[in-house]
């Protein structure tokens, strides 16, 4: 049985996508898997098995892909010994990236420096310059159409530092879980203590509202700046591509 907490992650992250491609009716499910489309973007675009893979899901899954004209990366949670993703990788699925899950309990707001701000997207002028910041962060796109389509429900945040913008946040709820996602500093302003600064206004954020729970996918560079934060770690996401 899943501990209810590695649900809630899960939860939260597919709920994003599937909120993300809903404008652009971009969300399709069958009973194997389901996967995200949005044209003439990188983001959501993810295809991901909603029961335990065997071969001939993957199967589908490959014909599937076939037929789409997107690239989508295909998330594997890792949260049994069974190691099913090397199913994915005999059936010549590459590993593009990983992520650990991890959930922080809100309980401590953080005393955050005057000099960095945060500021909730809520026009049109800065949901572009949003849209330019954050391929510099990550090295793929979210476009202005998503941002400006799904701002009621998924909130997106830059950062400024001296008046200057310097990274990004997305934060998504479902029930009591606040899902931080898309934490990004622009290369030029790395290693200089941002991201946790922008995690610490996110929690106080956070706390100040309806969650008891934080969830989050951190790559291998940025976890310990979770980890520090009194964030644990839940499970493995192998990220693939066909």
């Amino acid at each position: 049985m899943k501990d209810k907490h590695i649900t809630q992650n899960i939860n939260n992250l597919t709920s994003l996508w599937k909120t993300a491609s809903a404008p652009f009716d971009s969300h399709f499910k069958n009973s194997v898997f389901e996967y995200c489309e949005v044209k003439d973007s990188d983001w959501p675009n993810r295809l991901w098995f909603n029961q335990p893979i065997d071969q001939s899901s993957i199967v589908m899954a490959k014909k599937k892909l076939s037929t789409l004209s997107s690239p989508l990366t295909i998330p594997y949670f890792n949260i049994n010994t069974k190691n099913a993703y090397e199913l994915l990788e005999k059936n010549d699925f590459k590993l593009q990236f990983e992520q650990v899950a991890m959930l922080l309990k809100l309980e401590e707001t953080f005393k955050i420096s005057s000099n960095l701000t945060m500021v909730h997207i809520s026009n049109e002028a800065q949901a572009e310059l949003w849209a330019a910041l954050y391929p510099r962060a990550f090295g793929y796109r979210i476009p202005k159409k998503i941002i400006t389509s799904t701002w009621n429900d998924i909130h997106y945040f830059l950062a400024y530092y001296q008046n200057q913008p310097i990274g990004t946040a997305i934060t998504f709820q479902t029930q009591k879980t606040i899902g931080i996602h898309g934490v990004g500093i622009i290369p030029e302003m790395r290693k200089r203590g941002f991201a946790s600064e922008i995690m610490k206004h996110l929690i106080n954020i956070a706390i100040g509202g309806e969650s008891d729970f934080m969830t989050l996918q951190a790559s291998s560079m940025g976890k310990n700046v979770y980890l520090k934060l009194g964030f644990k770690e839940q499970f493995l996401i192998k990220n693939y591509a066909l």
